[in-house]
């Protein structure tokens, strides 16, 4: 989810069909969900959430891993990407995955209480802690789930505590699902050396810009939800849904 979400849609030139939305695009998008048809940051929320876990479903099938590999840490950040994980690792649980959760900073908002709790009402576990230790973490999970920052969020400016997560991130041997956009990569991609590399990229309504430089194993959209004239009125170009999915693969 967009972490700019109050941009202003009418000073966004959008060109015809294409498949990446830069930052600005992507929160006058959800701009105008939120505005024009209503939608509510709650659902729009559950809707990532759920289509995020039906993702990992989908590039990790629950019957071929074994019991470590059900294993899934959600790692949330305090804005709307981690409201997302949050919704995300409460699906995961239903899914007969053994989600839990690190949250490097506590968000006071009022979405993120609830979500909490119905996670801890869950019994998900929540972690007090990272460990700084790579191979603890890759020892203990099958897979991690990237929710820390959104489009355009610098790790500088998400304060020490998520800096100090996607360190750890960026060092894991075990799979790594990113939401949206991998944290901390800005338009251009994730050029740096230390940037996350993720095998599996969930992106939110359309692709975010930097996602033509994703190398993973797995790219799906999560944007059934899109009406068609918001497609057409930003040009998107989007993926065939099969069925009743709600995510489709790149």
């Amino acid at each position: 989810m967009s972490s700019s979400a109050h941009s202003d849609p009418s000073s966004v030139e959008v060109p015809e069909e294409r498949r990446f939305l830069s930052t600005a695009e992507a929160a006058a998008l959800e701009r105008e969900l939120l505005d024009e048809y209503r939608f509510g940051r709650q659902q729009l929320v559950e809707l990532c959430g759920h289509a995020s876990a039906m993702a990992v479903t989908k590039a990790f099938p629950l019957p071929s891993l074994s019991r470590k590999q059900r294993t899934v840490l959600v790692v949330c950040g305090p804005e709307e990407n981690g409201a997302v994980g949050l919704a995300c690792a409460r699906h995961l649980r239903v899914f007969d995955y053994q989600p839990s959760i690190f949250c490097p900073a506590r968000s006071a908002d009022a979405l993120h209480r609830d979500l909490t709790t119905q996670c801890e009402k869950m019994d998900i576990p929540f972690l007090s802690f990272l460990p700084a230790e790579v191979r603890l973490v890759d020892d203990a999970y099958g897979l991690v789930v990237d929710a820390v920052l959104g489009p355009g969020v610098r790790p500088a400016e998400a304060g020490e505590p998520c800096a100090r997560a996607l360190a750890t991130l960026k060092r894991l041997s075990i799979p790594l699902v990113s939401l949206d956009v991998p944290s901390g990569w800005d338009e251009a991609g994730g050029d740096a050396e230390d940037a996350l590399r993720p095998d599996v990229l969930v992106s939110f309504a359309a692709p975010k810009r930097c996602a033509g430089r994703f190398a993973g194993r797995h790219h799906f959209v999560a944007g059934r939800f899109v009406p068609e004239d918001v497609r057409r009125k930003f040009g998107l170009a989007l993926p065939i849904y099969a069925g009743t999915d709600c995510v489709a693969a790149l």
